[in-house]
């Protein structure tokens, strides 16, 4: 079980960072202040965890690739998603969910397929996307606006453990208890500035201002990093 860094202070609180830029800032130097980490690299799951990314990256001096997962949506409530699809084509499925949902093999077929388009589409539309030669003996700082059921972050840190990083660290503003635990089984630490317990969880309950980020907004984000040499 890998380490587990909070703010003690924020544990089961709602509301706590004005958006996805202030957390973003809160995470960075956070994670300076209590890490002290050679090498880095930021791997920014687009689109919520761009911000994040970009302030990581920034804060350490650090370089950043995306990696573009997207999840499996439930064909019914598209919010929700029974798996993910990684950057580099591999599929990793909550068994149970897609009993419980009662989906056919063809309709979980289709939901994959779209979900690999999208990637396809952003990979098109995103600069560094690239898979990145740097991440063999690096940390690799895995990131994201939030931990809801952590099958995205899970695809993501599978995908990043394929190409032998130096270590992996999960890192969000906030998440739910049991995403939390479950990711920390699989990485050397997770930071989680905002840990929620209970059975109802969303990530958007940890912000005041919240809003899908568009293509536009993620581009502007990343173009920033370019200019900051972070590509």
């Amino acid at each position: 079980m890998g380490k587990i860094y909070e703010e003690k202070t924020l544990r089961n609180r709602t509301m706590v960072f004005a958006d996805r830029d202030d957390a973003g800032e809160r995470l960075a130097r956070f994670i300076r202040e209590t890490l002290n980490l050679q090498n880095p690299l930021v791997c920014a799951i687009p689109a919520g965890g761009v911000p994040a990314g970009v302030r990581i990256a920034r804060s350490l001096d650090a370089r950043m690739m995306l990696g573009i997962v997207r999840k499996v949506r439930i064909p019914w409530n598209p919010e929700a998603g029974f798996g993910a699809v990684t950057w580099d084509g591999r599929v990793f499925l909550n068994e149970a969910l897609v009993r419980g949902t009662g989906l056919s093999q063809d309709a979980v077929e289709r939901a994959i397929r779209e979900s690999r388009e999208e990637i396809r589409q952003r990979q098109i539309k995103f600069p560094g996307n690239e898979p990145s030669p740097a991440i063999k003996g690096s940390t690799v700082i895995v990131t994201d606006d939030g931990l809801a059921s952590g099958y995205t972050m899970r695809a993501a840190i599978e995908a990043v453990r394929s190409d032998a990083p130096e270590g992996i660290i999960a890192a969000v503003p906030t998440g739910s208890a049991r995403a939390v635990s479950m990711i920390g089984k699989i990485v050397e630490c997770v930071v989680c500035l905002n840990i929620r317990e209970g059975h109802s969880f969303a990530v958007a309950d940890a912000y005041r201002h919240w809003h899908d980020l568009s293509d536009a907004e993620v581009l502007q984000y990343l173009e920033a990093a370019q200019e900051m040499g972070r590509f």
